[in-house]
């Protein structure tokens, strides 16, 4: 018989990736793309979803299709960044560049306006999350009150995921994860649209209809194909968040399971069988029915460094080295890593990056290794969120860019405690993309089996120890500077509309 092979495509806030693989996850080839995000104002981050998703989607297929080298590709699996809002007209033609998830910010009065209209506990108890900058609801009114004659014209919301499935199938259709994002539109213990508040907050446009992220939802049309050089009639899957994907391709599906993603931002899932709301993380549904997720989300993390490596003219190794010579506490260095405020625990936009105990003596090393202690301390502090809402963290398993390199993921393990997983292929959702779309076409083999653990990071019990001391004061350093840190937020934002 002939092998098959299935492909997988993510769209990511700095780069898109894609992967071709085997039915038994074995990689056979794999790209990516980098692309920049739009800042058009303070607060704003923006995506062009033709100049960006859909142009890079193009590119990947046109490169990964032929290294099939004449096998036939049995399933296309895609995800992207979300929760986002993308309104289109009636063809799915965008009418305006796509907004991000939560490290968008624009809609606080709109967040405010709907909790006082809906109450902060029936909104928490019907859709699982509290409304933030990551919710999609809040996002819709901004639009439909500070640019009328867009939304006017809007006939789709979509998101990444559900553009790529539009434009390649013509289908109007979300996954039920991404829409469990959707605050306050979907009722998460009814699997459906909140068809009242849906009125309410997007008053005359139609919801998509939903599916699950393995559900075949359409195949790849006669124009798809001519475009992308993908086959006609190839079955593509509902696709969903890019994070969840990455759950997925590194097997966390089982209660207690969580997925730490070191990338731009950290990002956590946690696997459910029953929701224990928490005010402060988003409770949403998993990727596969009868599951629910905690989830958590750090605004910045690799962005930090990135920023950091900039500032000091050196190349991560370089940086990485250095550090790793410098002792726990970096000398006395603490660092709260709110460069671009925060989602969970404390959904703070106006929180703002503090490092404290700098004296002439510090040097790049000890800054970058606060850094990464910094976000370290932020990683501590959300686990311990998912621990108060009933989510026990039995298993802890590391991907992303920011697991190579060992030294990132050797303080967040000393720092919190606990060991990390690490699996064979971090490749990141596209590889859970290819495993969504096997799963939903029933090609996959051994699904279980697709991505084994190949190191395991475990703590040293005399850092955790002096971490302990520090963690302590990390949570008092926010409390004892938010005053100020908001009252320079608003000093920012004075002097961005200055200029």
């Amino acid at each position: 018989m002939a092998e098959k092979l299935l492909l997988g495509i993510d769209i990511g806030t700095a780069s898109s990736k894609g992967v071709l693989v085997g039915t038994d996850g074995r990689i056979i080839a794999r790209a990516s793309r980098p692309h920049e995000t739009s800042h058009p104002h303070p607060g704003w981050v923006e995506h062009d979803a033709e100049a960006v998703w859909w142009a890079d989607f193009l590119e990947l297929a046109r490169e990964l299709v032929p290294a099939a080298e004449g096998r036939e590709i049995a399933g296309l699996g895609v995800s992207g960044i979300g929760p986002v809002l993308l309104p289109t007209d009636g063809d799915g033609k965008p009418l305006r560049p796509a907004i991000l998830y939560g490290v968008d910010t624009r809609a606080t009065e709109e967040i405010a306006e709907l909790t006082e209209e809906f109450g902060a506990d029936e909104i928490q108890r019907r859709g699982g999350s509290a409304l933030s900058s990551q919710a999609v609801g809040p996002k819709i009114r901004w639009l439909a009150k500070h640019e009328p004659e867009i939304y006017q014209r809007t006939e789709m919301l979509l998101m990444c995921s559900s553009y790529l499935v539009h434009r390649l199938t013509g289908r109007y259709v979300l996954d039920h994860h991404s829409a469990s994002q959707c605050d306050p539109l979907y009722d998460l213990r009814a699997r459906d649209w909140s068809a009242d508040w849906a009125r309410r907050v997007a008053p005359g446009l139609p919801l998509p209809e939903l599916a699950w992220p393995t559900e075949v939802v359409g195949r790849v049309t006669a124009q798809a194909a001519a475009e992308t050089g993908l086959p006609e009639g190839l079955p593509v899957t509902a696709g969903t968040v890019d994070a969840w994907a990455e759950a997925t391709s590194v097997g966390v599906r089982e209660p207690g399971d969580v997925m730490l993603m070191y990338g731009t931002t950290m990002f956590f899932v946690q696997v459910l069988t029953d929701l224990q709301p928490h005010e402060a993380l988003w409770g949403t549904c998993g990727a596969f029915p009868d599951t629910y997720t905690l989830a958590a989300g750090m605004a910045t993390s690799g962005a930090v460094t990135q920023w950091l490596r900039g500032l000091v003219d050196g190349d991560f190794a370089q940086l990485v080295e250095e550090a790793s010579k410098v002792p726990a506490g970096s000398r006395g260095l603490l660092l709260l890593p709110y460069f671009a405020g925060e989602r969970t625990p404390i959904f703070d936009p106006d929180a703002r990056g503090i490092l404290a105990g700098l004296t002439t003596s510090h040097g790049r090393a000890e800054l970058y290794r606060a850094a990464l202690e910094g976000i370290g301390f932020g990683v501590r502090h959300n686990l311990a969120a998912m621990g108060e809402a009933g989510g026990t963290a039995r298993r802890l398993v590391a991907v992303g860019g920011g697991t190579q390199g060992g030294l990132w993921t050797q303080i967040v393990s000393d720092i919190t405690g606990q060991e990390q997983q690490i699996p064979a292929e971090t490749v990141g959702a596209a590889y859970g993309d290819a495993l969504l779309a096997g799963v939903g076409t029933g090609t996959a083999v051994d699904p279980d089996g697709w991505n084994p653990v190949t190191r395991t990071v475990r703590p040293n019990p005399e850092h955790t120890e002096r971490y302990d001391a520090y963690f302590g004061h990390y949570r008092d350093l926010y409390d004892s500077t938010v005053r100020i840190a908001h009252f320079l937020a608003g000093e920012q934002r004075a002097a961005d509309e200055r200029d």
